[in-house]
């Protein structure tokens, strides 16, 4: 799974770095080591108006369509912060997004906790590009939900699937990484037949570029929140992964 991320670029960076061509069209989100379930992210997709690939805020989890309060939308929305690669297309809550509303949910790194060792406590470890400054791009959901107010409200979710390679020593499951020669195809409205969707999720060895360090545990606390978080610390020699 994935219950913890960073993102720590500026709109202007991302919009460079996965050129996108109609800009920034949501809020500026500051920079953040320690993103939790129901708060502000970015994402990836396509515009309605001219299919072009624009960057935009929405709130992480997606909110059960079937919700009637508010109280009973962050109730869901917590519960559906990752969609299981394995029922994403089936699944109520998901099924009408992973056939046409898809999108690249950017990230620094993100954080998981080794259920799959002997850790004393459950260990934090921070997985990101081995290359510096390249961005992960997970594979993301999108939805609208609207309150009793009216107001629409913007949400999404990560994919995530079997955890591969050395990550599978850390937990059992990891958020599906997508390629750039994919993003296209992933981001396009108009591909909803669902065999050819899941076809684009059947990536090889994408962790050979990712990298693991151990990490604090002052990410357990979402109130912690600074660049410290994914400074590697030292574990001891019968509990290293590598």
């Amino acid at each position: 799974m994935c219950g913890r991320y960073a993102i720590s670029k500026l709109p202007e960076e991302l919009i460079e770095e996965f050129e996108i061509s109609a800009g920034n069209t949501g809020a500026i989100l500051p920079a953040s080591w320690n993103i939790a379930p129901t708060q502000p992210i970015y994402i990836i997709r396509n515009n309605q108006k001219n299919l072009e690939r624009e960057l935009t805020d929405v709130s992480w989890g997606i909110i059960a369509p079937w919700s009637k309060t508010k109280s009973e939308a962050i109730k869901s929305q917590s519960m559906a912060i990752n969609a299981r690669i394995e029922t994403v297309f089936e699944k109520p809550t998901f099924r009408r997004a992973f056939k046409s509303q898809r999108c690249l949910i950017p990230a620094t790194g993100y954080y998981e906790w080794a259920t799959e060792l002997n850790f004393p406590t459950k260990q934090p470890f921070y997985i990101s590009n081995k290359t510096k400054n390249k961005s992960l791009a997970m594979a993301g959901i999108y939805e609208t939900w609207q309150d009793e107010s009216g107001k629409l409200i913007s949400t999404a979710a990560i994919i995530t699937r079997e955890a591969e390679d050395f990550l599978a020593k850390i937990h059992s499951r990891m958020p599906t990484f997508l390629p750039s020669e994919i993003w296209d195809n992933w981001l396009d409205k108009d591909l909803n037949q669902v065999d050819e969707i899941r076809s684009l999720l059947d990536i090889k060895n994408s962790t050979s570029q990712l990298a693991a360090v151990a990490v604090s545990n002052r990410v357990n606390s979402p109130r912690n929140n600074d660049a410290q978080l994914i400074e590697p610390i030292e574990i001891l020699p019968d509990q290293t992964l590598f």
